[in-house]
């Protein structure tokens, strides 16, 4: 209501009396109060109306997420099946000594019981990750909160999203949940966590997060990540170790111990100062750790733990498996204890190769590996030639410290070469003046005068560094055609010094690298043509201690060992001379040596010498097999049947089937290396058979044994106390193949082909009693040396996958002999020189080396032979017997005994 107080401006002001305004403002005072109270009433409803509602809501919303964690409950993982964890465990292949060969796994995981893990690992994990771990019921909800803080200069920042996890948590989505982001993932993980805590224990649950988290590498587990990183077990790890593995669950790839060095140190001191900072080691003890430098590595890929035993341990992954499966050897945490001297292993795989390589370069130079378009000389340019370089068939990590170069020019002098986008290095003249053109296996180029000779720029060779010790290389030739025919048929070469080649894959990195104009010093390298394989076994049991099957597994997982069907050559021979000596020969019965026919299946079979259309009349067995005639062979053959020689060759089981023909004799039947190894073996151990094994013992993952090569039961071997009682004695459960005296008689024949035959390249190295035969085939095609120690049987081949000449005059005495040689003179040297074992049964007698017969006083060329006890002596067959005689049935001790011969012996 309005009120007029005054009246216009051009009339007088007169007041209006006092109790008429008054009396006008008692009648507004009511009219305003009821106008008030209607705003107050509203205002009022409109609280209660929205306190409703939003009470509406939290029961809507309480009555949503009761049912929605219902559903949530009801489709949640079992989490009891924690109780039987039972994770993929990686299967770990030993050798004899308990080293490592090999791991076969799809993960790298070793579990180890929460009471194994030492302290300062779990104390290092529970301050990393949940330092709250043993106080909360599985859920911390002040880390929930501070990563949601700290969320938000993540979101900012672009960086990952932060879950405040607990170990608890962790376990629940590792082994149960998935890693998305997502809100249901992460109520899931809460509630899981909370049941899990309830049903297990803390302890129970630290295992099963030490057991479980990735840590890189492929490595699941602490276990596995400590061999992975430092090649240690557990308790070996020092502090700044523990701490690095508890540093990478929060990135594995962003703290890479060699790409992130920097970033992974920088992860691994901020551990450290948390175990500080939580009491669990003292600051000086945490200030030296965070001095001292990031030493993980990263291990080699699963599989062989060093090169030269990856043919050993192919051979066992596939044994494995076809045994029990690929799940088992995979998942199944085997333990495999195998047969392998890894010092032995080790030798063999250099032994072959450098032997390998002495062949290959004095068959000179093949050409690069390949060749590239020539690049610039800057980095970004060799970057990339290197980069298309990584996939290359034939370069391979299996070879150092061979390496691959890049050749950027080449002069009179000297190569440069790159051997990386910045590094560099020069190849002098005398390091590559063996590199003549290869012409065929007979012939080679002109004389090296330049490096432009042998390279080019854009060349991509094999190269490997000189150090200030190196020693000029030696390689093992063939003085002449004459010295090349002795080694298979005739004397010893005197020109020859028997010198050992240098080892091209000898890298000694004490000493300083050979330097030129401020340059490093590297030698020209070649892969071989040419391949081969070693194999080394316990004779007397037929443990598989070394076996190479090849120049380089990586090149050509073909075992040249096990798979190649290769003809023996001579090598062959003592099988036969075996069945004739049990059969009423002696080393002194005279064969003639002189032209020989024979039919054949479809034509005439004349075999010949070594040495083309040379014969020596009547020789006695022990010459015919130093000298390693073949006519007299052949003839021998002839003599005591085909079939009888095919039966021996069962009896050692050198091969499933031979061809009944008399060429066999000579070997041109088809073996591997290991079998013939094997049946060489059993002319050293008295007779028995022998059957190559590589695994001794498989242990699954709880350490029960579920495989023994051993089957034998020793009765009296548990006894808990000695009570007079006797010495417990193991039977022998090997077949007798041939009479004791007989593989004896064999030894000694053998021992004779080192000494004064084929073999005496390894005499000249090896300064133990050995004894072997060597083997060639035709055209040089396979060169073999098979041999034994008196605890030790070796074999070696050298041939071209596809059969091809070596060249002429690589023979068996040349090219695998000294393999032989150089791997006994190493194997044996800390031994002592042990004679042959001669059995009860053998007379040693001294004849006449040529002729055979009894040596008379002061006479000269003398030996002493060994005889059975019922032997003739003086060259002469004792045809009384017949080839019907068996010398495992029809015994003779007791009648050599009864006329005062002294059948005493050691076997």
């Amino acid at each position: 209501m309005e009120h007029d107080l005054f009246k216009q401006q051009d009339a007088p002001l007169v007041a209006e009396p006092r109790e008429r305004i008054v009396a006008s403002l008692d009648e507004e005072r009511p009219a305003r109060a009821r106008q008030g109270g209607g705003i107050a009433r509203l205002a009022l409803h409109s609280v209660a109306f929205v306190f409703g509602v939003g009470i509406l809501g939290v029961v809507a919303f309480a009555a949503f997420a009761a049912l929605y964690l219902n559903k949530l409950n009801q489709d949640l993982p079992n989490y009891q099946v924690l109780a039987d964890y039972a994770p993929p465990v990686t299967t770990r292949v030993y050798a004899g000594d308990g080293s490592l060969v090999a791991e076969f796994a799809r993960e790298r995981r070793i579990f180890v019981p929460i009471e194994a893990i030492p302290t300062l690992v779990k104390e290092a994990f529970i301050s990393a990750e949940d330092k709250k771990f043993y106080e909360h019921d599985g859920v911390d909800m002040r880390g929930v909160l501070r990563a949601q803080i700290a969320n938000v200069g993540n979101v900012l920042n672009g960086r990952r999203l932060e879950g405040g996890s607990t170990i608890t948590q962790q376990v629940a989505k590792n082994f149960l949940l998935t890693s998305e982001q997502k809100v249901e993932r992460k109520l899931r993980e809460w509630l899981i966590a909370r049941r899990i805590e309830r049903t297990y224990s803390k302890d129970k649950i630290l295992e099963l997060y030490l057991n479980e988290i990735y840590l890189g590498n492929r490595s699941y587990g602490v276990a596995a990540a400590a061999l992975n990183y430092f090649d240690k077990s557990l308790d070996e790890l020092t502090l700044e170790e523990v701490a690095y593995l508890a540093a990478i669950p929060k990135g594995p790839s962003n703290y890479h111990p060699v790409r992130y060095r920097e970033r992974a140190t920088e992860r691994r001191n901020w551990v450290i100062g948390r175990m500080v900072e939580d009491g669990k080691v003292s600051a000086s003890v945490g200030a030296a750790a965070r001095a001292a430098p990031l030493d993980a590595e990263i291990a080699p890929p699963l599989g062989a733990r060093d090169w030269a035993a990856e043919y050993f341990a192919e051979e066992v992954r596939k044994e494995v498996a076809d045994r029990y499966g690929a799940e088992a050897l995979y998942d199944g945490g085997l333990a495999i204890r195998t047969t392998l001297e890894p010092a032995l292993q080790d030798l063999a795989g250099r032994t072959l190769r450098k032997w390998l390589v002495a062949y290959d370069r004095r068959h000179g130079w093949r050409g690069p590996i390949d060749t590239v378009e020539a690049p610039g000389d800057e980095p970004e340019a060799l970057s990339v030639a290197f980069d298309a370089l990584v996939d290359h068939p034939k370069i391979v990590d299996d070879l150092a410290p061979w390496r691959p170069a890049i050749v950027l020019s080449a002069d009179q002098d000297t190569a440069t070469i790159a051997l990386g986008p910045e590094a560099r290095g020069v190849i002098p003249l005398d390091q590559l003046k063996w590199a003549r053109k290869y012409v065929s296996a007979d012939s080679l180029g002109p004389e090296v005068k330049s490096t432009a000779d042998v390279l080019a720029r854009g060349d991509v060779v094999y190269v490997s560094p000189v150090r200030e010790s190196t020693a000029a290389q030696v390689d093992e030739v063939p003085t002449s055609e004459e010295d090349a025919a002795a080694a298979e048929g005739g004397p010893p070469p005197e020109t020859d010094d028997g010198a050992i080649a240098d080892d091209p894959f000898a890298d000694d990195i004490d000493q300083p690298q050979k330097m030129i104009s401020g340059m490093p010093v590297f030698s020209l390298q070649q892969t071989p043509a040419v391949n081969g394989a070693l194999v080394a076994l316990d004779p007397h049991t037929g443990r598989v201690l070394a076996m190479v099957g090849g120049f380089s597994f990586q090149l050509s997982e073909f075992n040249r060992a096990v798979q190649a069907q290769r003809q023996p050559g001579s090598t062959f021979k003592p099988f036969v001379y075996a069945a004739a000596l049990d059969n009423g020969y002696t080393p002194s019965s005279i064969v003639l040596d002189a032209p020989f026919v024979a039919p054949s299946i479809d034509s005439w079979w004349k075999p010949g010498n070594y040495v083309a259309g040379r014969f020596y009349g009547e020789s006695t067995l022990r010459l015919g097999i130093e000298q390693s005639r073949n006519t007299m062979t052949a003839r021998l053959a002839q003599e005591i049947g085909i079939g009888r020689i095919v039966e021996y060759a069962n009896r050692f089981n050198l091969a499933d089937r031979l061809p009944r023909e008399l060429a066999i004799s000579l070997g041109s039947g088809e073996t591997t290396l290991m079998r013939i190894t094997a049946g060489y073996s059993t002319f050293v151990n008295g007779g028995k058979s022998v059957r190559p094994f590589i695994v001794d013992r498989i242990q699954n993952r709880t350490g029960e044994t579920i495989y023994r090569e051993d089957q034998r039961v020793c009765e009296g071997c548990d006894s808990p106390v000695w009570e007079q009682q006797s010495e417990p004695s193991l039977a022998d459960s090997r077949d007798q193949v041939i009479d004791p005296r007989t593989a004896y008689q064999m030894v000694s024949m053998l021992e004779g082909v080192v000494k004064r035959g084929t073999g005496s390249r390894v005499r000249r190295v090896v300064n133990k009693p050995v004894a072997g035969k060597t083997g060639t085939t035709n055209e040089y095609k396979d060169a073999w040396f098979v041999g034994f120690a008196p605890d030790l049987a070796v074999g070696v081949f050298v041939g071209f996958d596809l059969p091809d000449t070596l060249g002429q005059g690589e023979a068996g005495g040349i090219v695998a002999a000294p393999i032989f040689g150089d791997f006994m003179s190493t194997a044996l040297a800390d031994t002592p020189g042990l004679p042959f074992r001669v059995p009860s049964g053998i007379r040693l007698v001294r004849v006449n080396a040529k002729s055979g017969r009894p040596a008379g006083p002061g006479e000269g060329n003398v030996i002493l032979e060994a005889f059975k006890a019922e032997d003739a002596v003086g060259g002469e067959r004792p045809y009384d017997r017949g080839l019907d005689f068996d010398p495992l049935t029809d015994g003779s001790d007791e009648e050599a005994a009864a006329n005062g011969d002294d059948l005493s012996g050691l076997y």
